[in-house]
């Protein structure tokens, strides 16, 4: 009870020191429980909706996916007869059965020819109005879809792009363009996660999708009374021979939301990885704190020792300080969790993905990890210097506070660091010297681990020596307050080791991946540089297929010399070894792809892998399967025929764009593959004549002026979307990031403050003797200012390292080239110097402030 007592005390006594300690537990306790709540209630939302659109049993085609996805390469759903519908009726225990269509696979445009979609990545999907769908819509106003001039909307979608009763919008797919006006909208009734859905009625549906009549792509069955879904399943199952895909209602929700479960999973573990990075940088705020309250405790201490206190007492008393640090950070950081995945969901809210607080999920284990975690990590991050706090004898009151840590500690400590820093580099050399990337991943990480421990252990060796580097170059300018900086950093390498180490761990990530992108937008430029010939690209950002109608805008505008299409399928390769290849892609194109794309081929000539019945194959399967120039290989289509091919050309498997590809020409494709299963195009190269490029480009889109999902771009264009792509990942990154570099700014100011603290009666005696206010603010802001530049310059050294071991794999899949980045490299170590001088305003301040007296007077 008496250690206890004292904890209390000494803790509410030193609560304002303690704050920023706990501001940074809060703030990772709070992402953690944060991303915990946010993906829960994802996963709530869906599976509501999963639930709620799903028909007793559902009845699709057996191609069709397990997730609905409905969608095959020749840009039209899978479908079956309507006559199916008819028989599923006649099962025993249906009450009722109604045949929809629906597609993923579509572009919907106002009248201005802007697109309805989402722009946050969620579907558009146009489908049939029936009556499941009614389940969970109502209309709001206007009246259903009936022929074939009228659509139904639904109301977020209305209002986001302001579409009223009467406009016309445009409905773009495979088989073509189907124009109507709206003549209704409808509600959700359970939350619409950002999906735009337009309605048709059924043989409008049929003939825009699918452009065939009396077929469906679902048919949605219910149950009659007193039968479980399941016993309807097996009845139709069994009519229907199992030529159909038949799943409950449960099934057909389980398959959705493990589908979207296995994505919410990824940014699960993504955003807990960053609030991991945060804890760690915690701990070193945590570890400051404590020992520089036990430093200042010092005499204290010695009397509680000295009047009978036992070492465990003393320990035990730190660490129960250090729990309820753990206890009210992790608190209030739980409670802050609620409030951050609010603000995500309206974060995602204003991308486009509705999702109702009404599904806020908070299960009981989300505070429960959250507050072990907490508490944990803290009472284990103050464990250290509860020990020392424990090691202190009774003379220790005789002595001031402060006393210098023990000199061998320091030497075991720098040889410790020197060990594991080393391992590492070694580690990281591993890397550099390994055959294939997957190789080297388990050694970079390895060589990433050590690294950065031997550095955090070795900092407060380090700090010497960087220090009075930067401070040469950067402080002496100030004259004696520069020199006094100088020096208050240099009094305790342990506080600026650990402070600069907080601020290391995610600068150092910054300048690795600001390498690792860099180097991948430089590489992939030079490739397109060596490689493409074609003046232009057309496709989709989304991935969606090029309908006919687009190709053949492409074809019709002038000034062109050639248009190669290009397609993708995946078919079975039966080898000369006697081997079956399962699904292996292959890459159809025109001809003119060979001058288009300029493959580099270890044998042959990739123009005659497009002459009949020929193809190509990438280096490691010829060498995996034993083919040679002029093999034969047997080529199973899945919804065609079996070709035998010969092998006319060997690519190199290095190669970045189209990597492992497995080239034949269209006409080939079309020899085997049944017109109405080819597969639309990915992309479509296109060629100017000599001199006209900047005319034909205007031309080409002028010609998808009526497609305005597909984005036409020349090489410039398209690098610099490759490098949008990267910078946008890379933002996303930096922005999680961001919350361990703010818990590190909070280690800066946290550390000044307690040096503050620490040094009043030192301050004191320099205002008495002279020093202005002016002056002393002045001499805390560039102590920190050289911290963080410490800290900025030990992470941005070890984070370029990272970098380029890590390029150094990607060289071995084709991305050759290293680019340091360094107007950002600068940027982030200039920044530091401000982050230096943000952190330090407040202890400025309060030390400006001290009344010279008191100070003097402190002991």
């Amino acid at each position: 009870m008496t250690v206890l007592k004292t904890s209390l005390r000494n803790f509410f006594a030193h609560k304002g020191r303690m704050a920023l300690s706990a501001v940074a537990v809060l703030l990772s306790v709070a992402f953690v429980c944060g991303t915990l709540v946010f993906t829960d209630t994802m996963n709530t939302t869906f599976d509501k909706l999963f639930a709620a659109t799903a028909s007793d049993v559902t009845v699709t085609p057996e191609d069709a996916s397990e997730t609905g996805e409905t969608t095959a390469d020749n840009g039209k759903p899978p479908v079956m007869p309507a006559s199916v519908a008819d028989r599923v009726r006649a099962v025993d225990g249906v009450k009722s059965a109604e045949g929809t269509v629906f597609s993923t696979s579509v572009t919907v445009i106002d009248a201005d020819k802007d697109s309805l979609s989402p722009s946050g990545g969620a579907p558009t999907i146009v489908g049939s109005w029936n009556a499941n769908e009614a389940r969970t819509m109502k209309i709001s106003s206007g009246t259903a879809p009936e022929g074939s001039g009228q659509v139904m909307v639904d109301a977020d979608t209305a209002d986001k792009h302001h579409l009223a009763l009467g406009d016309r919008i445009s409905v773009i797919t495979a088989v073509g363009t189907h124009k109507a006006k709206i003549s209704g909208i409808a509600d959700f009734t359970v939350t619409n996660p950002g999906a735009a859905i337009f309605y048709l009625d059924t043989p409008t549906a049929q003939q825009a999708l699918v452009g065939e009549k009396d077929v469906y792509t679902d048919i949605n069955v219910t149950a009659a009374d007193g039968l479980s879904d399941a016993q309807v399943k097996k009845s139709i199952a069994a009519a229907l021979d199992g030529d159909y895909k038949v799943q409950t209602a449960k099934e057909v929700a389980d398959a959705n939301a493990e589908d979207v479960g296995e994505f919410m999973n990824v940014i699960k573990y993504a955003m807990l990885g960053f609030a991991g990075i945060a804890f760690l940088v915690g701990v070193f705020l945590i570890i400051n704190t404590f020992s520089m309250l036990v430093a200042q405790r010092t005499r204290e201490i010695g009397l509680m020792r000295a009047i009978g206190s036992s070492r465990k007492q003393v320990n035990r008393s730190v660490l129960v300080e250090a729990l309820l640090l753990g206890v009210v950070g992790s608190v209030l950081g739980a409670a802050a969790g609620v409030g951050l995945a609010i603000g995500l969901m309206k974060l995602m809210g204003a991308m486009g993905v509705n999702l109702s607080t009404d599904d806020l999920t908070i299960a009981w284990t989300t505070p429960a990890i959250g507050l072990v975690l907490g508490v944990v990590v803290t009472v284990l991050a103050a464990y250290l210097p509860a020990r020392r706090a424990g090691r202190i004898s009774p003379m220790a009151a005789l002595r001031d506070a402060g006393t210098p840590a023990d000199g061998r500690a320091g030497i075991v400590r720098a040889l410790i660091g020197l060990v594991l820093t080393g391992a590492g580099g070694f580690a990281l050399y591993v890397t550099t010297t390994v055959d294939k990337a997957s190789e080297g991943v388990q050694f970079l990480g390895l060589g990433i681990v050590l690294t950065l421990i031997g550095l955090v252990v070795i900092g407060p060796v380090l700090a010497g020596g960087v220090v009075r580097v930067l401070s040469a170059v950067l402080l002496r300018i100030f004259g004696p307050v520069g020199r006094m900086a100088e020096r208050n950093a240099l009094r305790n390498p342990r506080r600026t080791g650990a402070t600069g180490a907080a601020l290391m761990i995610g600068l150092a990530l910054v300048a690795c991946l600001s390498v690792v992108g860099s180097s991948m937008v430089a590489s992939a430029t030079d490739e397109l540089d060596k490689s493409v010939g074609t003046d232009f690209i057309i496709g989709n950002d989304a991935g969606q297929l090029i309908t006919p109608q687009a190709v053949q805008a492409v074809k019709n505008t002038p000034g062109l010399t050639h248009v190669t299409e290009y397609k993708s399928l995946d078919a079975d390769f039966r080898t000369p070894d006697g081997r079956t290849a399962k699904d292996t892609s292959v890459t159809a194109a025109d001809p003119t792809y060979a001058e288009d794309l300029r493959v580099e081929t270890v044998q042959g000539t990739l123009a005659d892998a497009y002459r009949p019945d020929s193809m190509s194959v990438h280096e490691e399967f010829a060498s995996d399967h034993g083919i040679r120039i002029g093999s034969k290989v047997a080529v199973s289509f899945g919804d065609g025929a079996t070709a035998r091919l010969t092998v006319r050309a060997i690519t190199s498997s290095d190669a970045v764009i189209d990597q492992g590809a497995m080239y034949t020409s269209i006409a080939t494709l079309a020899k085997y593959v049944p017109a109405e299963k080819m597969p639309l195009d990915q992309m479509v190269f296109a060629a100017a004549e000599d001199g006209r490029e900047a005319a034909a480009y205007k031309a080409l889109k002028t010609s998808l002026d009526d497609y305005p999902q597909y984005q036409v771009r020349d090489q410039t264009d398209y690098k610099e979307a490759l490098k949008d792509q990267v910078g946008q990942l890379l933002n996303m990154i930096y922005g999680l990031l961001a919350l361990a570099i703010v818990v590190a700014i909070l280690g800066v100011v946290n550390t000044l403050a307690l040096s503050v603290v620490e040094r009043t009666r030192e301050i004191g005696l320099m205002r008495a003797i002279g020093l202005s206010r002016r002056q002393l603010r002045r001499m805390i802001r560039l102590e920190s200012v050289v911290i963080a530049l410490f800290g900025a310059l030990l992470g941005l050294g070890l984070g370029m390292g990272w970098g380029a071991t890590a390029q150094q794999l990607l060289a071995l899949e084709g991305l050759k080239v290293l680019e340091i980045p360094w107007p950002t490299i600068t940027a982030v170590f200039v920044g530091s110097a401000f982050v230096g001088l943000f952190a330090a305003l407040i202890p400025a301040f309060r030390a400006g402030r001290m009344n010279v007296l008191n100070a003097i007077a402190t002991d």
